[in-house]
């Protein structure tokens, strides 16, 4: 979901749930040089509608998310953090700048849950290394998670600024992972 390329709806369970009897309570990913991620609430969904809602971010998705489906996001990602100890968190400085989401969602490849790693910066704060930074700390926490052997990032064929997000972070093409849509690439990178 690099950049907005999958959508939550499309979502598959978790074959553990990290929040649950024997696992362990767990919190957004360690604090960045320049960033915090904390969970989103739903004081948060003026900014997430219009992130979620601008053009230039949603590009790769079938359209821009109003309002309503701003707040859908919000509780899917409450569900997520309840559920599984991890989602797509805010992403702000440490002076609390909102510039977008990051974080951790199943999805389904292969016709089964992989944990994947995506982002979404506001306009104004892309081409800073923001996404790059944040899903950084977000492939740190997936290695202290312990839930996945693999992390992955559905990419559009087409979305070359998350294609080299990916690549920062280690990750490659992977062609033996298939995401349902012919215009989605999965990349992968061993946890």
């Amino acid at each position: 979901m690099i950049a907005g390329d999958a959508d939550q709806a499309e979502h598959s369970g978790s074959p553990t749930h990290v929040g649950s009897p024997g696992y362990p309570e767990l919190m957004p990913p360690r604090d960045t040089a320049r960033l915090r991620l904390r969970e989103m609430t739903d004081d948060d969904l003026d900014d997430m509608a219009a992130l979620l809602g601008d053009l230039r971010v949603m590009e790769y998705y079938p359209h821009p998310k109003d309002r309503t489906e701003a707040a859908e996001w919000i509780r899917w990602n409450r569900r997520n953090y309840a559920e599984h100890g991890f989602g797509l968190w805010i992403v702000e400085t440490h002076k609390g700048e909102f510039l977008g989401d990051c974080g951790l969602t199943w999805q389904t490849v292969n016709g089964t849950p992989h944990l994947e790693v995506g982002f979404h910066v506001k306009p104004s704060a892309q081409g800073k290394g923001f996404a790059t930074e944040a899903a950084l700390a977000c492939v740190d926490h997936a290695r202290e998670l312990e839930v996945a052997a693999i992390l992955t990032a559905i990419i559009h064929r087409d979305n070359r600024p998350s294609r080299r997000v990916a690549e920062k972070l280690g990750m490659q093409r992977n062609p033996e992972l298939r995401h349902k849509s012919p215009v989605h690439e999965v990349f992968s990178l061993d946890l």
